[in-house]
């Protein structure tokens, strides 16, 4: 497992004013939240915890947090439990951390990435699809892997590879159904031809079949006054 250790301090400000000038400080509001322990507020330099995001994937990552002036002097390993943004700044708010144990198995979504270009693609003009972007994994946080590589250069259009093709780790579980497709060939979308009309080329009319008159039989017209003189 890699290390990534991040420094934060004791968070003394309280309230939607005092976490405001935090921010303006260069600071993010955050609490450490662990079972059976009271939570703790912290704060966490932006500019750290902005390049974290950028190298590494933090909702799978552990993440070893100093606590400055903490006597005991001991990293707490935490997991990101969630990252609030401001709805229309997009900016960092607030994070949430959840204290773990390392001999505890945990319950996290690891990414899938495609290794190579499938031969349906390559040579038969088809198209990659990725449906499975995440699978769930049960491990110990020691033994949570970085991403879930898998080989689809021999996938041909129609081929499939479902979770139940992927060789995993030993000590990893994982918990999607083994039925569920994570990538798939699928062959190229055939666009219709419209020829366009020749210039000057006359359209031609549909036919009109206009309805037939019927004609009375020869005599019958003859007939007919006959029967209504009677």
């Amino acid at each position: 497992m890699e290390e990534i250790v991040l420094e934060v301090q004791p968070r003394g400000e309280l309230g939607k004013s005092k976490v405001k000038d935090l921010r303006e400080k260069g600071f993010i509001p955050a609490v450490i939240y662990a079972e059976g322990k009271k939570s703790q507020p912290i704060k966490v330099s932006h500019r750290q915890l902005w390049q974290l995001i950028h190298q590494h994937r933090l909702e799978s990552t552990v993440i070893n947090l100093k606590i400055q002036d903490d006597k005991e002097q001991k990293g707490r390993p935490c997991l990101i439990k969630e990252i609030q943004h401001d709805p229309v700044k997009g900016d960092i708010i607030h994070v949430d951390f959840n204290e773990i144990s390392l001999t505890k198995v945990i319950k996290v979504n690891v990414p899938v990435v495609a290794k190579g270009e499938p031969v349906g693609v390559r040579q038969e003009g088809g198209s990659l699809e990725h449906t499975l972007w995440e699978i769930e994994v049960e491990c110990l946080p020691t033994d949570i892997p970085k991403d879930i590589e898998v080989d689809v250069s021999q996938l041909k259009i129609g081929d499939d590879i479902h979770i139940k093709d992927i060789t995993f780790p030993s000590n990893i579980k994982v918990l999607n159904n083994p039925e569920a497709i994570v990538f798939s060939v699928t062959a190229p979308i055939k666009e219709e031809v419209v020829v366009p009309a020749v210039e000057g080329e006359e359209k031609q009319e549909p036919e009109v079949i206009k309805e037939k008159k019927e004609v009375p039989a020869e005599g019958a017209e003859e007939e007919k006054s006959e029967k209504e003189k009677k």
